[in-house]
Formats: structure tokens, sequence, C-alpha cells
């Protein structure tokens, strides 16, 4: 029953222009959710509960408002409510997901509806991983773990999602491409943190260093906590000549600050308790991460669902995309952080992949 309902010949008998406008519409409603994801998924809220409702005035938003693409358009990017704007991005996401979906009909639909079906959920969790990604630094669970549940669960039911003749041959590309995918890049990370993991910053002279509540504080520099700790383990190091906290003074000193521990000399504090240090001293080591746990787990949803071929490719190519665009955004200075969020890389690549990546790698050998 279920191959005959994704039978191609089944499908070709209806129009292949009435397929493209479903693919595209479904896409647009796919990106209406992916919205909630985008929003509520780095919150720790529910996706399901409450209904889509406006953030500013907690407006429950009723279906004749909430229709992808146009009503964003005939609401002119504003709450009906209480006038406040709605982000362009939630226009942004809708119609790209829509032009996802519509793509891997295009590309993928006449061989395979399934595989265009599941190709286009793939490419729609890439999406919504990217946003999160670029602009909270994370990649939620929901997406990469559930991302590979998902994947080896797409690939049995879709062996040619794999390129398989088999479902026992579909299992195993898709557990070779989650090894594969989440093995490198957990080397990637450990390797980078033992090359990379800290940076030892020379200061002026008797450098005054403020430890305030959200990050440190030097000269005309500034960089909050959430750009320094990635992990429980990271330390910001230094050795201080002088230390002042509100209640008591140190010399000649080590400071070490980690996420859960301040410790001053001999003395151990909770970090909570300790509001405002300042502290003299002509060097800082910080921590810094080569890439994030989650980005492992992100790899390995990718591996699930592309197989150990792909995972190859999309770390090569993304490797390169993120490069380019660092570089362009830190000369330009349109990134005031130096941490780049990689999982949009990651992503792009991917999607390369599935769009026509086996044939560039094909042209390529001819070379």
């Amino acid at each position: 029953m279920f191959s005959r309902v994704f039978d191609p010949a089944v499908w070709s008998a209806v129009p292949f222009g009435f397929w493209c406008v479903v693919f595209f519409v479904l896409g647009s409603v796919v990106g209406s959710f992916l919205n909630v994801c985008i929003h509520r998924l780095p919150l720790g809220q529910s996706i399901v509960f409450p209904a889509s409702h406006c953030p500013h005035c907690q407006y429950s938003i009723p279906w004749h408002l909430n229709l992808p693409l146009i009503s964003w358009v005939h609401l002119r990017a504003k709450c009906r409510n209480c006038g406040a704007g709605i982000s362009a991005r939630y226009f942004v996401v809708e119609l790209v997901t829509a032009l996802l979906f519509l793509a891997c009909w295009v590309v993928l639909g006449r061989p395979s509806p399934l595989v265009a079906l599941i190709d286009a959920g793939f490419l729609a969790g890439l999406l919504a991983a990217s946003f999160i990604d670029w602009e909270h630094f994370i990649i939620p669970d929901q997406i990469t773990i559930g991302g590979m549940v998902a994947g080896l669960v797409c690939s049995m039911l879709a062996p040619g999602l794999q390129e398989a003749n088999s479902l026992t041959g579909a299992m195993k590309q898709s557990l070779a491409g989650m090894g594969a995918g989440a093995g490198i890049i957990y080397c990637i990370v450990r390797a980078g943190k033992w090359v990379f993991g800290r940076h030892r910053v020379a200061l002026p002279a008797d450098t005054r260093i403020i430890f305030t509540e959200s990050g440190l504080q030097w000269d005309d520099k500034q960089i909050p906590y959430e750009e320094l700790f990635y992990r429980q383990s990271d330390v910001i190091a230094l050795q201080a000549r002088t230390v002042e906290l509100a209640d008591r003074c140190y010399k000649d000193v080590a400071v070490r600050l980690s996420p859960a521990r301040l410790r001053i000399g001999n003395d151990e504090f909770d970090p909570e308790t300790v509001p405002y240090l300042e502290a003299v001293s002509a060097e800082i080591v910080l921590p810094r991460e080569a890439m994030g746990a989650g980005d492992v787990k992100f790899m390995g949803a990718i591996g699930a669902f592309l197989g150990w071929k792909a995972v190859l490719f999309s770390l090569m190519l993304s490797s390169m995309i993120g490069s380019v665009v660092g570089v362009t955004l830190i000369t330009l200075k349109r990134r005031s952080s130096t941490r780049l969020p990689y999982g949009p890389y990651l992503a792009l690549a991917s999607a390369v992949w599935v769009f026509g990546g086996r044939r560039l790698v094909a042209l390529w050998w001819q070379q």
C-alpha cells in the first residue's frame, strides 16, 4: 500500500504543474511552522501550545490572519491588535521553505516522489537549525537528535534516499553516515580544543580587568561570558597583581573563573555570589572552541539522511563557504563577535549535495 501511494507512475498521472503548486503551498505551510520552532525552541517553549500569538501583546492570531506569506503582506508586517512590527524573517522563512519544497519536486520528484518529500522535510530542518544557530549559537537537540532518528527511519522507508536497493543496505548507509558525521566532527572538536583551546592575550602593564555579571571588560573591549564559556570545563585564567572584591582584596594571586566556580588564590566562590571583581594584570588566558557539541550532533543527523559520502562532501564545502563568509564579515565589520556559527554552512553544503552533489563529485573526478 505504501509503495503504491508513492509510485511515480501514479503521481505522473496528475499534471506536473499541479504538484509544483502543491509542493510550493505545502512548503509555505511548513515554513510557517518553522517560524514557531525558530522562535520557541531556543527559549525552551512548547511548539504546540499555546497557539500562535503576538509575542508583544499575547493576541491569539486567528487562522485567517495566519496564512503563510499572504498574512504578512496583508498586515503590512504589523500585528493587527497592537501594531507591533512583525520581523521580515517570518516572510523570508516561509518563502525560502516554499521554494525549497518546489525545488525538491522539480529536481527529485519524477523518479521518486517519496524521496522528494523526505528531502524537502530534511531541508526544512536544516533551515530552522541555521536560523537558530545564527542567532543563538545553538542547535536544539529536537533538531539534531531528532534528525538522527528521523534520518534512520526515513532511510528504511525509502532506501532510494541512500541510493540503496534494500532496507538493510539503506539502514547500514544511514548508520555509517551518522557515525561518520558525528565521529569526524567530534574529532575536530577535540583536536581544536587541544590546539586552539586557550587564547593567551598580552595586555599593557597594569591593565584593569573588570568581571561583571555579564562579561569581561578592559580598556574599550567587552566580551560577554556566552562567547567564552562553551562548556562547564572552560576557564578564564590570569595572574593578578591585585584583585578587588566588594569586601576584600588580594595581591599576587591566580584567578580562575569557570561557569560554576571562581577561584582566587586558595579561596573558592560561587560566581553567582560575586557580581563584581576587578583585577590588575598584564595577561589573560581565554577559552575558545573550534566547534561546538551541537555541530557534532547536527552532522550526525545530516549523515543519517544523506550517508557518509555526503558527510565528506559537506565538510569540505562548508569549510570553504565558512572561510569566505567569515573573512568577509570580519573584514566588513558586520559581526561584532569573532565567534561565527558553523551550522548554516553545513546546512548550505548539505543542500548542495541534495540538489547535485553527486554530479559535482563525478565531474571533479573526471578532471
